[in-house]
């Protein structure tokens, strides 16, 4: 299989005594594809190495045919926007992706313009000029994603890029990273929420313990979540609002209000993340988290790993 972007053949990689990937042996021809795992799965270690920054410790993994960590021009092919937000905060959010496209290999008399399109392609074109210190976190992943995409990189590899961001701002950015795939990039999503990855995938990646636990078409994995509950927290303005909107909703198993903020209980996750949305324009309230309090695929692992039953 020539033509596969990333060849990983017996990848293994570990920190000390701690093992991050194991064994791992997996072939990415293109398109977008979601990397799906609880916390601490592998998924940011797996895409490090993907992105160069991270050498096995056993093992091989080429891009486009060539070892990341000792390329610079297959490095330049990549674009990666990080799970962590570490940045330059002083800096302007033109500024930030202008200075990161330099530092990716566009020339310094078109590094500003490829700032600019990045970011309106983000939807930050009104805000390019305001400092990163304060932004919302939907306004960091935006301009995470924009320093990932100024240099026009061939691959993209986005860790977490939807945690913590309001439900009207995710739309928004599934639909732009849709965009990108449909335009011809091979884009690499990493997630531990199901949902997220249905938005803009049906070819999964599942990593459990650093290993390759399952891949294949999401909905097949979709029929097993669904037997479980799924929790989720949205902190509002107005908690009561939101709950007395959803509640009689059928496919709310259970709802909570706390003092800023309300637990859902939901059979049918999709829905209700629709119906968020939905509410929250409707009754123009501020949202100011949200989150899910489940490890939604945990119950998934068991079942396919045979934990379940020894619990």
């Amino acid at each position: 299989m020539t033509d596969s972007v990333v060849v990983a053949d017996h990848c293994s990689k570990w920190y000390g005594q701690v093992l991050g990937v194991s064994d791992v042996s997996w072939r990415l021809g293109g398109g977008v594809i979601g990397l799906l795992g609880p916390n601490g799965a592998g998924k940011s270690t797996l895409i490090k190495m993907i992105g160069g920054l991270l050498r096995p410790s056993r093992g091989t993994l080429t891009v486009y045919g060539q070892n990341p960590f000792d390329d610079v021009g297959v490095r330049r092919r990549i674009g990666y926007a990080p799970e962590h937000e570490n940045t330059w905060d002083e800096l302007s959010a033109f500024e930030l992706v202008s200075a990161m496209a330099r530092l990716a290999g566009v020339a310094a008399g078109k590094a500003d313009q490829a700032a600019k399109d990045a970011l309106a392609h983000m939807g930050m074109t009104g805000a390019m000029y305001r400092r990163v210190r304060g932004f919302s976190k939907g306004m960091r992943q935006r301009t995470k994603l924009a320093t990932a995409l100024a240099h026009d990189p061939d691959f993209l590899l986005l860790d977490e890029p939807l945690t913590g961001v309001d439900p009207v701002a995710r739309v928004d950015i599934i639909e732009r990273i849709k965009q990108l795939g449909a335009a011809g990039k091979t884009i690499v999503v990493s997630s531990h929420v199901l949902y997220e990855i249905e938005a803009l995938t049906s070819d999964i990646l599942v990593i459990y313990r650093g290993q390759v636990l399952a891949e294949g078409n999401v909905y097949e994995i979709r029929r097993l979540i669904d037997r479980h509950p799924h929790r989720i927290r949205v902190e509002c303005d107005r908690p009561r609002t939101l709950a007395a909107a959803l509640a009689r909703e059928d496919h709310v198993a259970k709802i909570s209000v706390e003092r800023s903020a309300v637990l859902i209980e939901t059979i049918d996750p999709d829905r209700c993340y629709e119906q968020l949305a939905t509410t929250v324009l409707a009754e123009d309230l501020a949202v100011t988290a949200l989150s899910s309090p489940d490890n939604n695929l945990g119950a998934v692992f068991e079942y396919l790993t045979g934990e379940g039953g020894r619990r």
